[in-house]
C-alpha cells in the first residue's frame, strides 16, 4: 500500500509548509514596514477639515430618526444632498428643527460611546 512508506502523511511536507509560512510572514512585514515608511510616515492630519467633514457629514442624519421619523430625515437629507448645504440649515429651514435642537440631538461623539 502506498501509505504504508508515509508518502500520503503530511509529515513529509512540513519542511515545505514551514518555508511557505515564513516567506509569506516576510512578505507581509515587509509590506507593513514599506506602508509605514513610504505612506504613514510624515502625515500631518488637518483636524480643521476632518472637523468640518465630520459635522458635514449626511450620514449624521440617523441621529435624527428617533426625533422626526424616517420620512421627514430622508427629505433632509436629499435636500442637503441636492443643494450643497447641511443637514442644520435644511432641518432649519424645513421648520423641523431648531439650531439648539439639532446641535443638541447632532453629536458625532454620541454615535462613536465617547
Amino acid at each position: 500500500s502506498s501509505a504504508m512508506q508515509g508518502h500520503l502523511q503530511l509529515n513529509v511536507f512540513k519542511p515545505v509548509i514551514a518555508a511557505n509560512f515564513l516567506q509569506s510572514v516576510e512578505l507581509l512585514s515587509d509590506s507593513c514596514n514599506s506602508f509605514r515608511q513610504n505612506c504613514i510616515s510624515g502625515i500631518i492630519p488637518n483636524f480643521k477639515k476632518i472637523d468640518q467633514n465630520l459635522n458635514n457629514s449626511l450620514m449624521l442624519i440617523t441621529c435624527l430618526n428617533n426625533k422626526l421619523g424616517y420620512e421627514k430625515c430622508a427629505e433632509i437629507a436629499k435636500f442637503a444632498y441636492k443643494k450643497g448645504t447641511t443637514l442644520k440649515e435644511e432641518a432649519v429651514r424645513l421648520n423641523y428643527l431648531s439650531d439648539k435642537e439639532f446641535d443638541i440631538l447632532v453629536d458625532p461623539k454620541k454615535m462613536c460611546n465617547l
